[in-house]
């Protein structure tokens, strides 16, 4: 049995802040083989996930929180947001079920949060998701700013 308790997210979440991506992910699955990937994902805010879909192969994405505040957006084709939602488990928003082809992104809203993913596997980096041509490629100059207007946004 594999347990998560706060000492597991309090240890994720520190080496979180010190990774130079200001996040840091620990897996459930036992190989990148598995047909269904888990994994905690310790996020800070200031990190960037490019916005991407998961497609050839479809793959569907949960995202559960365990602590902190979590933006997650959905966007059409043209970067345009057509849904969102705050996870926060302090009022019961738990967890995003993003469906497959989905343009979508995660942004951590608070310090310390903790989500936990499911995701369709297997994990194959060279065809694991589509980046949105839309975005800021991840470590550009645009990409802080690209996070801090969606975040304002909402």
């Amino acid at each position: 049995m594999k347990k998560i308790d706060n000492k597991v997210l309090d240890a994720l979440s520190e080496k979180a802040k010190k990774a130079d991506r200001k996040r840091k992910n620990q897996n459930f699955h036992p190989t990148l083989k598995d047909p269904l990937q888990r994994m905690l994902n310790a996020m800070e805010p200031g990190t960037y996930l490019r916005p991407h879909k998961h497609e050839n192969p479809d793959k569907a994405e949960v995202f559960f929180s365990f602590r902190g505040r979590f933006l997650v957006l959905e966007f059409d084709d043209n970067g345009e947001v057509k849904d969102h939602f705050i996870l926060d488990p302090k009022k019961g928003n738990l967890a995003a079920d993003v469906a497959p082809r989905t343009w979508h992104t995660i942004i951590p809203l608070d310090k310390n949060c903790v989500a936990y993913e499911v995701k369709t596997g297997p994990y194959k980096p060279l065809d694991d998701k589509s980046f949105a041509p839309w975005s800021p490629k991840e470590g550009s100059p645009e990409s802080a700013e690209y996070n801090r207007k969606l975040v304002d946004r909402f």
